[in-house]
């Protein structure tokens, strides 16, 4: 289990902290520092390092969703690029020599606070996303990982995820039937991803923006956005549907956004946008994404199903298991997917339905 694991490798931790020099550390130099675990996931250990009134997290990376060897390097990397908005933790130390643990560890600022409340923080998460997505970042001169063809690459995603749950003796019959009607119906309707070609408006997304994402300090009227280890270069609707879809609003708050607060949050988004254009045609970008969005996070639960009963890279969380038997119902799956493949214009699934899906 994370939180065994975290426990652990906290003797490590100490030593590393004690056993290294770090007055090349501006934000570390003269203190000595001890660990105590703060968060898991399944790809990081976090712990809080304190020394008298300095708090700052330490990261231990233990797996990739990007398939890089470089995963920390990746995300510290990011974090620089983001250091201007004053929305993300700043960035302070990295180190992927592998000599001390065998992944790489990010140190960067401690930002306190609870997470996101849906129903009472939308207009500052709404603001937030549009500073961020507004930054700039020199075009070709970042390294981002590019999704210029965004629609194709979640496909390409999507099917190699889904292959996990398709070969699997676990799988269920219909649920695997439909899931394969899906990704049919993905690789005709990317086709879309042309407007995006044609109309581009390229910025850093983070692509994982769920409400344990958010740190939300209420006494001090701020929000941030934290866990950086998977941005892409890409359209802002990847973020927007991924925020507002049901899959990221019940995986921690349980709690499904509806249309009506949907188009809210988009209207909250569109007023701190400075570029007219992107204002104009912010609801065709969602509208074309969103089913895309949703059957990536579809997808890897699908994968993550399996891989939690027979063999995961990652940790496993006793919380995740609990939230993917849930999505794993292809009632549920089809009150997702349905209503969002009928406004696109496309007919297929409709027509499976009525031959006794």
């Amino acid at each position: 289990m994370a939180i065994n694991r975290m426990q652990e490798l906290l003797p490590r931790v100490d030593k590393y902290l004690q056993e290294r020099d770090w007055d090349d550390v501006a934000a570390m130099r003269g203190h000595h520092f001890k660990a105590t675990p703060l968060a898991a996931g399944e790809y990081n250990l976090n712990y809080l390092i304190t020394s008298n009134s300095v708090r700052l997290v330490l990261r231990v990376n233990i797996g990739t969703q990007i398939q890089r060897d470089d995963q920390i390097i990746y995300e510290y990397k990011a974090l620089e690029l983001l250091k201007p908005s004053g929305m993300t933790p700043r960035p302070y130390f990295v180190d992927d020599s592998r000599k001390f643990f065998d992944r790489g560890i990010l140190i960067m600022e401690y930002l306190p606070g609870e997470a996101l409340d849906y129903r009472r923080d939308l207009p500052d998460a709404a603001g937030l996303l549009a500073a961020i997505h507004q930054l700039e970042v020199p075009p070709g001169k970042n390294h981002l990982i590019c999704e210029d063809a965004p629609l194709t690459l979640i496909y390409e995603e999507c099917a190699g995820l889904l292959q996990t749950y398709f070969d699997s003796q676990l799988a269920d019959p219909d649920i695997r039937a439909y899931l394969k009607e899906l990704i049919n119906w993905a690789a005709e309707a990317r086709t879309a991803e042309k407007f995006y070609r044609q109309d581009p408006w390229p910025c850093i997304v983070n692509t994982e923006v769920n409400s344990g994402n958010f740190i939300v300090n209420r006494q001090k009227s701020t929000i941030f956005l934290v866990d950086w280890e998977m941005p892409r270069w890409a359209d802002p609707s990847l973020d927007l549907c991924h925020f507002c879809a049901p899959l990221t609003t019940l995986w921690k708050a349980n709690w499904r956004m509806g249309d009506d607060k949907k188009r809210e949050l988009l209207e909250m988004y569109s007023r701190h946008l400075a570029d007219r254009h992107l204002r104009d045609t912010l609801a065709e970008r969602v509208r074309l994404c969103d089913p895309f969005v949703y059957l990536r996070g579809m997808s890897w639960s699908a994968m993550a199903w399996i891989a939690y009963q027979t063999e995961f890279a990652g940790m496993k969380n006793p919380d995740t298991w609990t939230k993917l038997q849930q999505y794993m119902d292809l009632k549920f799956i089809r009150s997702i997917f349905d209503p969002v493949i009928r406004s696109q214009g496309n007919n297929h699934l409709q027509k499976e339905e009525k031959n006794g899906y």
